[in-house]
């Protein structure tokens, strides 16, 4: 399977911004969300996913050369917790299906090495199937998951 992902820098603030429309389109089934007077949905804050030591990762995806997703990743250290977290992941329809999305959570799981939690809201019984089978197999059934305020929560170490 022939595709990259690249790291965001502000030359692809734009590219990030567009492919948040039809990520923030797709969730709306999930959520009420709503286009604004001019069409489009509200921007999502990506801010600190450009700013140096701030602990987020923003990454684009492509493949043969077309941008195809991106992947908006978090280091959460507090005083009792530590771990990685997927904040957004996002594929076009077009390129579901296809082990993409398999693939792209391998390579970023290996890139980030620590305690990971992912989680899913409740409505979302796609992406809960997703992110329980892709982590299934990373790990080799040595995960936990939990259910824990409308969200369910998969915990691993890469």
């Amino acid at each position: 399977m022939n595709f990259s992902i690249i790291q965001v820098n502000q030359k692809h603030k734009e590219v990030l911004d567009n492919l948040m429309q039809f990520y923030i389109y797709d969730f709306s089934e999930f959520l009420a969300f709503d286009v604004e007077e001019n069409g489009q949905y509200s921007p999502y804050p990506l801010d600190d996913y450009f700013e140096e030591g701030n602990h987020q990762f923003a990454y684009v995806i492509k493949r043969e050369e077309k941008y195809i997703g991106f992947v908006l990743v978090r280091l959460i250290e507090d005083l009792e917790i530590r771990h990685y977290s997927i904040t957004e992941f996002f594929i076009l329809k077009k390129y579901r299906r296809e082990g993409m999305g398999m693939a792209v959570a391998t390579d970023l799981f290996n890139r980030h090495k620590g305690p990971w939690e992912v989680h899913q809201i409740e409505s979302n019984k796609g992406a809960q199937i997703f992110w329980k089978r892709v982590i299934n197999e990373y790990t080799k059934g040595q995960f936990e998951e939990r259910v824990e305020n409308g969200k369910t929560i998969q915990t691993f170490i890469s």
